[in-house]
């Protein structure tokens, strides 16, 4: 795949929130946290960028790609999660693809002049940074490592099976050094632990 453009629409609800947009972060989720986002706008967009090109998705070519990044808090992700998938719990990454595995082969050219939605990745702040102190490195690299799992989504790859599921963090691991972010074992040995027991639900 050529050089193509990458839109990334980041909705910072937990540092910065949203006006008349329910639930609110409450002061206690806002302590707890930082003081504000350790990657600027223009950081994630170059990170998705960088990552497109390296994964070359076998999607419908298109002008430009699109895709939104939501930070919220552990309250609005479980109500998320109990919503699409029927697990009354938050979690740490949930993404929506516009795009489905197995959809329908468009002819060449459909989308070369438009923009293409690829979905939506929600990551709740609250939990990425429990998970960042429990495996011991910084907010930054758990929020860069749960953006990749839902890029990945977004573009195909699942976990339905653990070697599906070695392949995907194998690759997750590859997009963050893309992006001079180094992941340590623990990290990897952990999200085995904490999926295989899903895989099922996923």
């Amino acid at each position: 795949m050529s050089q193509v453009s990458l839109y990334v629409n980041i909705q910072d609800y937990f540092w910065l929130g949203e006006e008349s947009e329910p639930p609110p972060v409450s002061e206690k989720s806002r302590s707890e946290g930082k003081d504000s986002c350790p990657i600027s706008p223009e950081t994630w967009e170059q990170w998705f960028s960088q990552w497109f090109q390296i994964l070359n998705p076998d999607i419908p070519q298109a002008g430009s790609y699109e895709l939104s990044l939501r930070l919220t808090d552990d309250t609005e992700i479980q109500q998320l999660n109990a919503e699409y998938r029927s697990v009354d719990a938050p979690t740490d990454v949930l993404a929506f693809a516009t795009l489905e595995v197995g959809c329908p082969q468009l002819p060449a050219g459909v989308f070369s002049s438009e923009s293409l939605y690829l979905g939506d990745i929600v990551i709740s702040v609250e939990t990425a940074d429990r998970q960042a102190q429990q495996q011991g490195h910084s907010l930054k690299i758990e929020l860069g490592w749960l953006a990749a799992h839902g890029l990945l989504h977004l573009l195909g790859w699942d976990h339905p099976d653990q070697q599906m599921l070695i392949q995907m963090l194998d690759q997750q691991v590859i997009m963050l050094q893309a992006v001079n972010l180094e992941v340590n074992a623990a990290t990897i040995q952990v999200n085995l632990a904490e999926y295989s027991p899903t895989l099922l639900d996923e």
